[in-house]
């Protein structure tokens, strides 16, 4: 199937960035990216590239090439589907918050929706993209739907799951370790592939079954993940010695066996994808009853909620172990540096916990703004809005977050942190001025000689 148009059903932190890439290496295609979402398509379409919903790194100036080229976003959902020869899934599956599963498998019912949609609106042969992260065997359910609409039309169905670090998305995108594709259509493969190979090497393009390439998917974060669980353990142990997480991090990371990547000591991993699918495979272990199997993989979930609250709680602990009243800067928001990304961030369970304790929270974010951190904080459901809004505020510029602070907590790896102007930050705090580093950002030795009581995880 000769591919000319594309829709993409979903114009969030995957489906903008990805189609964006997809657009500009082929200039032929034109690619439709649709959304139900208004107020996000207005932000795709704004001329000001600095309000687009994603920021990425990069992103900004593909849009600005390519947008009302061959590149456009619309709430047009039934005339994009009707044109385009190839649709790409990339709606959210958050984990379910209700019934069966909850807390754990993942919520597929935007998926049933637009697999639903197409269904409904199509009058031509189709190839149906999996973009979203999804359990093992939805392709079936999605066939299913399709499969049963009564009209004639083929569906052709493929997993082409994404493998994106936010905060280099776009560098992930134009330079891909592999691009997977599942399927059992020949043709469809080939198709997609063609579409990916404009700029992707023909060795990096993996082919594989349905099953295994939406298995990879959550196998890889879950993988990546326990590396993270696996440092932070010995971190704590580290403290309890007089070892370095940083100089063991940097031991075992030289073993080529091992490798560096994943191994940073930190106060946990966030973002939408890791926790979600790790406990996306707990479920499906358990469903299956593979109870050992299941009960693996949720120690590393586990041990990620237990280094949070651990980071909370010696934060108190050495704030002579009352925080009421006292003025806390907390240095980001974003679950990582490079995007504004919030979702499963440590700094909004930290921040929870912190203003259970009658904390007063100043919040200062390059890339997230006051809204975006009670819309977090209130998602909690441990207090109410207004208990929030009273706790915590974000600050317009970091000196002003950590004027008159009791302490700083450094939630997020900016690099500008690095370059403020620590003594100035130092001789406007309360004394002892306290910084806990949850990403060992800053140089130890230079925070104490300026005056600071600095601690940092694993040291």
């Amino acid at each position: 199937m000769t591919v000319k148009n594309i829709c993409c059903i979903g114009a969030g932190y995957v489906g903008g960035p990805t189609m964006a890439v997809i657009a500009k290496k082929n200039p032929q295609i034109n690619v439709n990216i649709v959304d139900i979402n208004q107020e996000r398509i207005d932000a795709w379409n704004s001329k000001d590239l600095s309000k687009l919903p994603v920021y990425e790194p990069g992103l900004a100036d593909i849009v600005r090439d390519c947008r009302g080229i061959n590149l456009f976003f619309s709430t047009k959902i039934d005339e994009a589907i009707n044109t385009a020869e190839m649709i790409f899934i990339s709606v959210n599956t958050p984990t379910k918050t209700y019934g069966k599963g909850k807390g754990m498998a993942a919520d597929l019912k935007y998926v049933e929706l637009c697999s639903r949609k197409i269904a409904e609106v199509a009058k031509t042969d189709k190839i149906v993209v999996e973009k979203s992260t999804l359990p093992v065997r939805t392709a079936e359910a999605i066939k299913s739907i399709l499969h049963n609409t009564g009209n004639g039309i083929n569906f052709h169905i493929l997993s082409n799951p994404e493998f994106l670090a936010e905060g280099t998305a776009v560098q992930d995108l134009l330079n891909p370790d592999r691009v997977l594709i599942g399927g059992e259509s020949k043709e469809a493969i080939e198709s997609l592939s063609k579409v990916y190979g404009s700029w992707v090497s023909e060795d990096r393009i993996l082919t594989t079954n349905l099953w295994s390439s939406e298995l990879s998917k959550l196998t890889a974060n879950a993988f990546l993940a326990q590396r993270v669980s696996s440092i932070n353990a010995i971190s704590e142990l580290c403290e309890h010695t007089e070892a370095n997480v940083n100089e063991v991090a940097k031991a075992i990371g030289m073993d080529s066996r091992i490798g560096p990547k994943f191994l940073k000591a930190s106060v946990g991993f966030g973002g939408s994808c890791f926790q979600k699918d790790i406990l996306n495979l707990v479920y499906i272990a358990k469903s299956y009853g593979l109870k050992e199997v299941a009960d693996y993989w949720e120690q590393v979930v586990i041990m990620n909620d237990h280094q949070k609250r651990r980071f909370s709680d010696n934060l108190i602990k050495t704030l002579y172990n009352t925080v009421s009243g006292k003025k806390i800067a907390m240095l980001g928001w974003a679950f990582k540096k490079d995007t504004n990304d919030t979702r499963e961030s440590a700094a909004i369970y930290v921040a929870d916990h912190l203003l259970n304790e009658q904390a007063n929270i100043a919040v200062y974010d390059p890339q997230v703004f006051e809204q975006k951190v009670l819309n977090d904080l209130n998602y909690l459901n441990t207090r109410t809005e207004r208990e929030n809004a009273e706790g915590i505020y974000s600050a317009s510029t970091p000196y002003e977050a950590m004027k008159g602070a009791h302490a700083i907590a450094i939630m997020t790896e900016w690099d500008e942190f690095k370059d403020y102007d620590w003594q100035r930050i130092y001789d406007n705090m309360k004394k002892p001025a306290f910084v806990f580093d949850g990403r060992s950002l800053l140089d130890k030795e230079k925070m104490n000689k300026i005056g600071f009581e600095y601690y940092s995880i694993g040291q």
